[in-house]
């Protein structure tokens, strides 16, 4: 079974992906007294599954540290506030879960969760699917929930960034990784640390490019699941209109269906703005021609496609635009797994080795689903769980 084919069970059943069990805490950073484990451990990346396994080590009391290569944390939930008055996800957007799991990233009951999100009403809400009036539901928009003047960065911000903030060391470039002693050892551009566990978040495209070397070498099934997993190419775009011309969203037919997705959709949905916001997904090859276009280039072949959807409606009214190659980000190199992965595959990037390197984020997952932060987060969990207990 793909991940697709899983997500679509879950969508005609009326049901969300099944949450998981939250590890057992106190809610501060006092030393769990279920804990056995009395060593330290190096986390390789904060994104969202960085900065979640971080947040429950803290939890549970115990030594930890954060090494990321960029400048600043949260990953692929990158987002900006300069574009209009509300946040703008250039990276992940949607919630696809049940808000439940806010929660558990969070794992302390004391804390309520502020963070307002909103689902697609399908009684108002419709789409365009080449040109034809669809449901929201026959674009696989069914589970989805859009944050409310947040985004899953300014969630992390607030919830999870505090407890890590401290922990993370930035510019910190892995570039090997021995396993072989007791210890395991990592080399940065700037130095060594030493660790008894770590957890290791980098993207897999990153592991595809061999930007860290291990000693010993990995296992051979994990290293021909990281060799040939697929990760989708990723952009997307933000344009500003005068007006709001345009639904919910507007699907595309990419051929073949393996190949990619292209989605057009109302970034303002459900913002407290005035606004009126179009934004651009696309992965695989639906960010062609988009990543190979310059500025200019990019918003008149994006108006002229609208025009030719909209009558001409979006020339007119175009004010500013912004966009995102996620090709181009130095410690990413891509979107995603795709949807059509063998879960199988999955599951050998999500295993440890030898109790020593756990893997956690949108890739490394057990195979039930993955390409999402609440995956990346669950994933964060299971790490922590198994160094724990």
């Amino acid at each position: 079974m793909t991940r697709e084919e899983f997500i679509k069970i879950c969508g005609a059943l009326g049901i969300s992906i099944p949450l998981q069990p939250i590890l057992a805490s106190h809610g501060s950073t006092n030393h769990n007294p279920m804990t056995n484990f009395k060593g330290n451990v190096l986390i390789i990346g904060a994104g969202a599954a960085g900065l979640t396994a971080g947040h429950l080590l803290s939890q549970q009391g115990i030594d930890f540290q954060i090494l990321e290569a960029s400048s600043t944390y949260g990953g692929r939930m990158k987002r900006t506030k300069d574009f209009v008055d509300f946040p703008i996800p250039l990276g992940a957007e949607w919630l696809h879960t049940k808000r439940g799991v806010f929660n558990e990233i969070v794992n302390n009951p004391s804390i309520e969760i502020a963070t307002e999100t909103k689902p697609y009403d399908p009684k108002v809400d419709y789409g365009l699917y080449e040109g034809y009036e669809v449901s929201m539901k026959s674009l696989g928009l069914t589970i989805d929930q859009k944050f409310v003047n947040s985004s899953w960065f300014d969630f992390f911000e607030q919830y999870i960034v505090p407890s890590v903030r401290d922990k993370i060391e930035f510019n910190e470039i892995v570039e090997s990784l021995d396993y072989s002693r007791e210890k395991v050892l990592v080399q940065t551009k700037n130095g060594e640390f030493a660790a008894d566990k770590i957890i290791l978040t980098v993207p897999v495209k990153m592991l595809q490019n061999d930007s860290i070397s291990f000693t010993p070498q990995l296992p051979n099934d994990k290293l021909n699941a990281i060799k040939n997993v697929t990760v989708w190419d990723g952009f997307k775009a933000f344009i500003e209109f005068s007006e709001k011309f345009y639904p919910s969203a507007i699907g595309f037919n990419i051929k073949p269906r393996t190949a990619g997705q292209k989605l057009y959709y109302d970034a303002a949905y459900g913002q407290r703005t005035n606004r009126h916001v179009l934004g651009l997904f696309t992965v695989g090859s639906g960010t062609l021609p988009y990543r190979e276009l310059s500025n200019g280039e990019l918003i008149d072949h994006m108006l002229k496609e609208l025009d030719g959807i909209f009558k001409g409606k979006a020339s007119p009214s175009y004010i500013n635009h912004t966009s995102q190659d996620w090709n181009k980000e130095p410690f990413i190199n891509g979107a995603y797994v795709y949807d059509h992965e063998n879960w199988r595959r999955v599951r050998t990037l999500g295993k440890s080795v030898n109790n020593k390197l756990f893997f956690a984020g949108t890739a490394y997952t057990n195979g039930n689903d993955w390409g999402s932060v609440h995956n990346a987060a669950w994933s964060a969990i299971r790490s922590v769980k198994k160094i724990v207990q």
